[in-house]
């Protein structure tokens, strides 16, 4: 199936996607990814979208798009959230959710969608309940990836990141080919510097405190779907499903 080319979300305003999805053989899922840093859930959005072909709504590309575009192509939301990121301020739920609504049409494509990094609170999660009901559509599922911190802390203290291309390695999970150098672009490798395992323990213990409202607002919604991410990202895909339905039979089609 073609990959969708995003557009739409990534650029907001009058942008419309080059490359739309087809509609599905079977029901178009919408799904919200919960999951602290490390436990991969960024792969599993991928393999979601690729098998289900349905497009990946991550909040964050769209912070890292809007980057490299000029002022003037920027909504006041958008401008409002890298004013608050050059801070190192947290983006208010009410930026967040400026910028979510500003694509609504996204939230209605035909072939469903991956939201991931929306919402992270309660607010916001409950901001998107109102907004999904005035586009006409709701959430199938919500999927919490589940990591004990120490297995985390390992996974992010030995990754590595090109500077260039930003490609992403691990130094015992899936090193480079020569140490120290992208296999990608040739170009040197480096460690972030919350990557350190005293910065991750403190962006574990934050991100807990806001997430665990998140995790029992939508347990009482009856969407939430607990998924272990231990395993490879194939056993994690199979696990998402088995979690809560069964692994659908071809991309686009509904679990039975």
């Amino acid at each position: 199936m073609k990959k969708p080319d995003r557009q739409a979300w990534l650029g907001g305003g009058s942008d419309r996607c080059a490359n739309p999805p087809d509609p599905p053989p079977g029901q178009p899922w919408r799904i919200v990814l919960l999951g602290a840093p490390g436990v991969g859930k960024g792969t599993q959005a991928e393999i979601l979208c690729d098998r289900l072909n349905a497009c990946h709504l991550s909040t964050g590309d769209i912070l890292r798009a809007a980057q490299c575009r000029g002022s003037e192509t920027r909504s006041p939301a958008l401008e409002a959230a890298l004013a608050s990121m050059r801070e190192g301020a947290l983006v208010s739920d009410e930026t967040m959710m400026a910028l979510v609504s500003e694509r609504g049409r996204c939230l209605r494509c035909c072939g469903g969608f991956v939201l991931d990094g929306f919402p992270r609170t309660v607010a916001q999660a409950e901001a998107l309940e109102k907004l999904l009901e005035r586009e006409g559509v709701a959430l199938d599922a919500v999927f919490n990836y589940e990591l004990p911190s120490e297995e985390i802390v390992e996974r992010l203290s030995g990754r590595l990141v090109c500077r260039e291309c930003k490609a992403v390695y691990h130094e015992t999970r899936q090193p480079p080919q020569v140490p120290g150098i992208c296999d990608r672009c040739g170009k040197p490798l480096f460690k972030r510097d919350d990557d350190r395992p005293e910065a991750i323990i403190t962006r574990l213990k934050a991100y807990e405190e806001t997430n665990r409202p998140l995790v029992d607002w939508y347990t009482r919604k009856g969407l939430l779907i607990n998924v272990p991410a231990h395993g490879t990202p194939e056993e994690i895909y199979v696990r998402t499903w088995t979690c809560g339905r069964s692994v659908p039979a071809e991309a686009g089609s509904a679990p039975a």
